[in-house]
């Protein structure tokens, strides 16, 4: 196994990854663009005769137990909402990325997907519990792309967990990050960066992605959409769904309370409505015969 990536190999990678298909990728923009509606989500799925079966799919599903079968787009979508659409549309183009298994962080395929899953959900909730002026479902679509990158370097880490906790507990200050940094050359941060430019996500995606663990140094505009993530990433850790190997072990950003008022009743809010959402979501992707969403 090689020890170091360099920039042409992450490229060479990320060229072998399928682009994202054109609605998956118009639906993304939406998603960024404040001014947006859920007409605007429906228009662009009747576009798509494969995303509409699939929403059709997952909404007439055992997990919602509707009484009568939906056939209308229209009322999928004001029933599902935006998220569980870009759910669907993202898992169809990189649902191998999600289901990969990671062996550089020991964990098993799917893991990354229920991560970034949970994050995404806890991150919408952030938004709407603390009152924040974002929407709420680009928090969520942010939230479900941020851990992306560790699918390109899992196989750089491979063999080298053990060597990378060792280092952890050597230095005190240095989180899972710097280590990633220190083993291969390279963050599961900046991987993702380079496949969102190459995807060319909206820039509050790409920030997001870029630095969901440090937060403060994203572009001001941003800045409460990526701690938003921040917050939501480390919540899903906590409710015991993270990635494998560094789960935990990255530093909470302590200066997210001057852009978000989370009390601890909303936290546990939060934590709730996570694990209840969750669960109907996994229910109704598997259902329909989904294994990453």
């Amino acid at each position: 196994m090689v020890s170091q990536m360099n920039q042409d190999e992450l490229h060479k990678i990320i060229k072998s990854i399928p682009m994202l298909s054109p609605s998956a990728s118009r639906l993304l923009q939406i998603s960024a663009d404040p001014e947006h509606d859920l007409g605007d989500i429906v228009e662009l799925v009747r576009t798509d005769a494969n995303l509409t079966a699939r929403v059709l799919k997952i909404v007439n599903s055992a997990a919602f137990g509707l009484i009568n079968q939906v056939t209308s787009i229209d009322r999928a979508i004001s029933y599902l909402g935006e998220r569980i659409v870009v759910s669907i549309a993202v898992g169809d183009c990189a649902g191998q990325l999600f289901d990969k298994e990671l062996s550089g962080y020991e964990a098993s395929g799917g893991a990354l997907w229920k991560h970034d899953l949970r994050t995404a959900l806890a991150s919408r909730e952030i938004v709407v519990q603390s009152g924040l002026d974002i929407s709420a479902e680009l928090a969520f679509t942010a939230g479900l792309l941020h851990d992306i990158g560790k699918a390109l370097i899992s196989d750089y880490l491979s063999g080298r967990v053990e060597e990378t906790v060792e280092l952890l507990s050597v230095e005190d200050d240095l989180d899972y990050l710097e280590a990633e940094n220190r083993m291969i050359g390279f963050d599961h941060t900046r991987a993702g960066y380079e496949l969102a430019k190459a995807w060319q996500l909206p820039g509050e995606l790409v920030e997001s992605i870029l630095y969901h663990h440090e937060p403060s140094k994203a572009s001001e505009e941003y800045r409460p959409l990526v701690y938003a993530v921040h917050l939501g990433d480390n919540i899903a850790m906590m409710g015991g769904f993270g990635t494998g190997a560094d789960s935990m072990r990255h530093k909470l950003d302590q200066g997210y309370t001057d852009y978000i008022k989370l009390s601890p009743n909303m936290l546990a809010n939060v934590m709730l409505t996570v694990d209840m959402e969750f669960e109907k979501l996994e229910e109704s992707f598997s259902g329909s015969g989904e294994e990453n969403g």
